[in-house]
């Protein structure tokens, strides 16, 4: 790229010009100067003029980007390299080995004491352990991309202003409708029954960008009056991005099928039901009369009456007391542990004998929820896990 300058030849100038300008105080005129003006071209290096337009804004984001890379680009090779090793000691292929196999092989060789699943080790893609981060949002120059860039959260409010469009839009088709007579179809009516919207944390994954709580609540409620119109059904598309069924879950564990006994009656046993320190086995026969066996005696083996309650409520809320007969075996812990332990073993192998909506209906009650709370230890220098030894000051 060339550069253009004009200037004055000082060298080349006529003393007598200068001279006659200095006595007169005149202002030398363009016919005075024109003649002695040249034209210099200068040759720019197209790295210099690149050097010129980047800005520092884009220069640290293009080092922070260039290190991330070079960060994830080391972890994707050692995920690979640990998947390729753990395949190879089960003994099977590295390059079909899943993330389902990765975790079924991680449980097998590290098997724990601890029952929570959390803290068993993990080995997931890099991609999903680091969060994603922003791309750039301005130019070489350090002019933002996005129009609403200077609001803090461009991405979120957005999302704000699409959900406004889409509420317009169906405004205007509803005038034009009702201006023919047309009433909105019933058959088509949005049904968001099973689904809920999606939860702040990720909504922030979604958008790359940190909201808070009123921020999430505004688009909760945005969300709530699009769903609400008449004809929501012509933003469907829309709608469902930001939508989460509820079944999900229910849906992803795997409901064992029955066995027959000698008796020719249907029966799940679940095992390793867990409760604090308590463990426990639990049978469920159907059809049955009612019977409640516990380590050989009835339910009479638990003296409080809370306990014996625990036992009967997944019984009375799947409609199910007096169809089946359970026999359980408990071990260790207290009655509250061993009555929670066998609570829990029984919702799950309720599971069998009834429909999916029940199953949906236990699981938003809680008792296919397994809890994972156990006593805290008492620390040193307290006088328990959280209580402290009263001071005294003499």
């Amino acid at each position: 790229m060339a550069l253009r300058v004009f200037g004055l030849n000082l060298v080349k100038t006529n003393r007598s010009v200068l001279q006659n300008v200095c006595k007169t105080g005149a202002t030398p005129t363009q016919q005075t100067v024109a003649p002695y003006a040249t034209e210099v071209t200068v040759q720019a290096s197209p790295a210099a003029v690149q050097k010129q337009k980047v800005s520092k804004a884009m220069k640290a984001y293009l080092k922070r980007a260039n290190e991330h890379d070079e960060f994830m680009k080391t972890q994707h090779l050692e995920f690979q390299i640990g998947k390729r090793h753990l395949a190879n000691m089960m003994g099977a292929d590295p390059e079909t080995f899943t993330q389902q196999d990765i975790d079924e092989a991680i449980e097998y060789l590290f098997p724990s004491g601890l029952f929570d699943k959390k803290a068993r080790p993990a080995m997931k893609s890099p991609d999903e352990v680091f969060p994603a981060r922003k791309a750039a949002e301005f130019d070489e120059t350090g002019r933002p991309f996005h129009s609403m860039f200077y609001t803090g959260n461009p991405n979120f409010f957005q999302l704000l202003h699409d959900i406004v469009q889409e509420t317009n839009k169906i405004h205007e088709l509803e005038e034009r409708l009702l201006r023919r007579g047309n009433t909105p179809d019933e058959n088509q009516k949005l049904d968001t029954t099973g689904f809920q919207l999606m939860p702040k944390d990720q909504l922030e994954l979604l958008l790359v960008e940190s909201i808070a709580d009123i921020e999430y609540s505004n688009f909760v409620n945005s969300m709530e009056r699009l769903i609400a119109l008449p004809y929501a059904y012509k933003s469907k598309e829309f709608i469902e991005r930001f939508l989460k069924p509820l079944m999900d879950q229910s849906k992803q564990l795997e409901i064992p099928k029955p066995r027959i006994d000698e008796q020719g009656r249907q029966y799940i046993t679940t095992y390793e039901c867990l409760r604090k320190t308590a463990r426990a086995d639990v049978t469920v026969r159907m059809p049955g009369t009612g019977k409640i066996s516990i380590n050989g005696q009835d339910i009479f083996y638990f003296p409080e009456e809370k306990c014996r309650e625990q036992l009967l409520f997944p019984l009375q809320f799947s409609q199910m007391l007096g169809k089946v007969d359970i026999e359980a075996n408990v071990e260790g812990g207290g009655p509250s542990g061993q009555s929670g332990a066998i609570r829990w073993g029984i919702a799950m192998s309720l599971r069998s004998f009834v429909d999916q909506e029940m199953i949906e209906s236990m699981r938003l009650a809680g008792l296919l929820t397994r809890d994972y709370r156990i006593r805290e230890r008492k620390k040193f220098g307290q006088e328990g896990a959280r209580r402290k030894y009263t001071w005294k000051k003499r």
